[in-house]
């Protein structure tokens, strides 16, 4: 095997292990920081050997085991340490089993393990951006280079990020652990919304020149069907999933041949994947098997249904739509939840009532240099023929948004306005 194949498959390896390993060493050492330092242990040594050795039969046994041996042969040297002098610095936090415990504690309860790993790369003591990046770095086995490209941020920025993380965790004794039952709801809302986040920046960027980045709604997908295994009561766990699924089947039509973004309505259906739809469409059925009121994810992934149920746009069920969106509005208040539903009273109701509600926004404080307003705006007052406010519209929407594909189409839609809006020759 060439350097470059064993390169290739070692990374294959990481990114299916890592997080089992981590998990793994964080219930062994109680510190996650000083678990990935040893996970990464045993990548350097595998980098080392296999180009030469060849991938061993299992290769994430063999990651495990090295990884396990630097932990344990850092256990003896601490202990050793501790009859001399007392540990200055961070302390390890660490049970005195012998070695023998230590393997047979790691080789069980692995889902358990990154279940608490999810909680504790996840835990409010966070920010919102350390969380996804935690996430994606020990959960994702992204390296730092990969969730800066993903973001469009600096290596630097994600690197302080993630060790100023790990520093809180260890400084604030933060337990591995599954939350008990009085703090779960909340600390799941935190795990969920991390994910979410992730899916979303792949979803519609937020910057940058491309208008989907797929690779991060993948990869967030995939934590999330790995946390609806790990967590299979939870209904928002399966709403979270089903609302992914749904709108990953969408991908493939969203964008044009230039890349250029293609509104829902106009979207084919035919590109539409119809796996990932039946697969969400089980994922809401097993949120709703659970017999709670419905939350904010199972509320979305119902909206989406909607539509993935409707063969063309105009099929669309919009009061329902619009009564959902009403529902989620109470169990999660938000001017953006607002803004979708004046969207789907448009539709029931005409363009001119939509337009009443969306007014009715543009006081709040969330939707200070917020794009997605005067572009709603700018659609509603196009089907209301005021086509010069509307180009004035996306022309403002264009400057706020970060997203160049996103954009270009904003400006072009002013230009149509402008046209539209100037007289015929003759008049």
């Amino acid at each position: 095997m060439t350097a470059a194949d064993a390169h290739r498959t070692i990374e294959a390896v990481w990114r299916l292990e890592a997080p089992q390993i981590i998990a793994g060493l964080t219930r062994m050492v109680g510190d996650v920081g000083l678990a990935e330092e040893f996970a990464q242990d045993a990548l350097v040594a595998a980098l080392e050997q296999w180009s030469e050795s060849g991938v061993p039969p299992n290769p994430g046994a063999w990651l495990m085991v090295v990884a396990k041996r630097r932990a344990i042969d850092r256990v003896r040297r601490l202990e050793r340490l501790e009859g001399k002098h007392q540990l200055i610095g961070h302390e390890l936090q660490i049970r005195q089993e012998t070695a023998d415990d230590l393997d047979a504690a790691l080789d069980d309860e692995v889902g358990d393990d990154l279940l608490r790993l999810m909680f504790i790369a996840c835990h409010p003591v966070l920010s919102t951006e350390a969380r996804v990046a935690l996430t994606l770095r020990l959960l994702g086995g992204l390296t730092t280079e990969e969730i800066a490209r993903a973001f469009l941020t600096s290596e630097s920025t994600i690197a302080q990020r993630i060790v100023r993380a790990k520093r809180t965790l260890a400084d604030k004794h933060i337990p591995f652990e599954v939350p008990p039952e009085a703090e779960r709801a909340a600390r799941l809302s935190s795990v969920l919304e991390a994910i979410y986040l992730v899916f979303n920046e792949g979803y519609a960027a937020t910057a940058g020149e491309d208008w989907m980045r797929p690779a991060l709604c993948q990869e967030a997908l995939r934590l999330g069907r790995v946390l609806a295994e790990l967590a299979p009561d939870e209904p928002e766990v399966h709403g979270l999933v089903a609302l992914m699924e749904i709108q990953t089947s969408r991908l493939a039509a969203r964008t044009g041949p230039s890349g250029e973004p293609i509104p829902l309505l106009e979207q084919n259906r035919g590109r539409w994947d119809q796996l990932l739809i039946h697969r969400g469409f089980t994922a809401l059925l097993r949120s709703r098997d659970r017999a709670a009121p419905p939350g904010p994810y199972v509320l979305q992934a119902a909206i989406a249904a909607c539509h993935a149920r409707a063969r063309t746009g105009q099929d669309t069920d919009w009061v329902q739509i619009a009564a959902l969106y009403e529902a989620l509005a109470q169990v999660m208040p938000s001017p953006v939840v607002r803004l979708n539903q004046a969207i789907a009273v448009a539709m029931t109701d005409g363009p001119a009532t939509g337009l009443e509600r969306v007014d009715a926004l543009t006081g709040e404080p969330a939707f200070k240099g917020y794009h997605l307003l005067p572009s709603v705006r700018g659609d509603l007052l196009v089907r209301l023929s005021r086509h010069d406010e509307a180009r004035q519209e996306f022309e403002r929407a264009a400057t706020l948004t970060g997203n160049e594909r996103e954009r270009a189409v904003l400006i072009q839609r002013a230009a149509a306005c402008a046209s539209a809006a100037r007289p015929s020759p003759g008049q």
